[in-house]
């Protein structure tokens, strides 16, 4: 009787093990990682080690790298560097801010739309005087993502550009410019604005403009009359992007040459690029 007991048993128990998801092979998981955001995937990796080493595997992080990325990576970090990350570390460090060109630019890819986003500081813009200082000066300050902006106290000839060129990810980009009217600085921990110097901006419009190296153009004519203290993204316009495999040359400018009267008081921070799905949501996390 023994004998047939401890003979069923193992069958018994077989026929009771159920599969767990550890179970699957670690390529389908790698698989089925594919169609996930980024956010998924890395907590899927938490469940364990198959799925852990799965979500490491280069070919599921170049599925959520744009096809341009090679050479968005390049402005940024060294070839050295480009080679030697694998795909996972690759995406993490361009879906966070990254520096270049002297600290006076920065790039980052969008985690929704997996498109770039860019910011150009005022120290990489050509302003039209910036040199003398009886007209214009560099504020430094912690509302900048550049910790410094440039200001206007009065001129007669205001003129503002620059220039950006990448090869962005297909899709269509918003561009802006970051401007206030009127000096914040902090005293006793609070924060003042100083305004006495704004002037001229509600008499003619300010003419702000973009042209791409594909001959897409915008104009926008806007007054400034914001409230001074509160930093505004004034809409340029919007291009568009079909081929990422070729570089998309950005020209931006807004200007008042208007010689009859003067204008000041106006802080210049940077100008933005962003996705236009998600521009309202960058630009509110400014």
């Amino acid at each position: 009787m023994g004998a047939n007991i401890s003979g069923v048993t193992p069958e018994f128990d077989r026929r009771n093990i159920e599969p767990r998801l550890s179970d699957l092979p670690e390529n389908c998981v790698a698989l089925i990682m594919m169609r996930l955001d980024p956010p998924e995937i890395c907590r899927l990796a938490r469940l364990s080690r198959v799925f852990r080493r799965a979500s490491s595997a280069d070919f599921v992080w170049e599925s959520k790298l744009p096809p341009s990325y090679r050479a968005i990576a390049r402005k940024v970090f060294d070839e050295i560097t480009v080679r030697k990350l694998i795909k996972k570390d690759l995406y993490a460090k361009l879906s966070r801010p990254n520096l270049f060109d002297g600290g006076t630019k920065e790039l980052w890819i969008d985690k929704n739309s997996g498109r770039l986003c860019v910011s150009v500081s005022s120290k990489a813009l050509r302003i039209t005087g910036i040199d003398d200082r009886r007209y214009w000066t560099h504020v430094p300050t912690d509302e900048s993502r550049f910790h410094s902006v440039a200001y206007v106290q009065q001129i007669w000839w205001f003129e503002v550009g620059g220039e950006f060129e990448i090869q962005f990810p297909s899709g269509t980009y918003s561009l802006f410019f970051r401007i206030q009217l009127g000096k914040t600085s902090k005293r006793l921990g609070r924060r003042m604005c100083n305004s006495e110097h704004v002037h001229g901006w509600d008499i003619k419009p300010v003419r702000f403009q973009l042209a791409t190296s594909d001959n897409q153009q915008a104009v926008s004519l806007r007054y400034l009359n914001n409230n001074p203290g509160h930093w505004s993204h004034y809409h340029v316009g919007d291009f568009k992007v079909v081929n990422p495999n070729i570089s998309t040359g950005v020209k931006f400018s807004m200007t008042q040459i208007d010689c009859t009267h003067t204008k000041g008081g106006l802080c210049i921070d940077s100008v933005l690029i962003v996705p236009k799905e998600n521009a309202r949501k960058v630009v509110e996390s400014e």
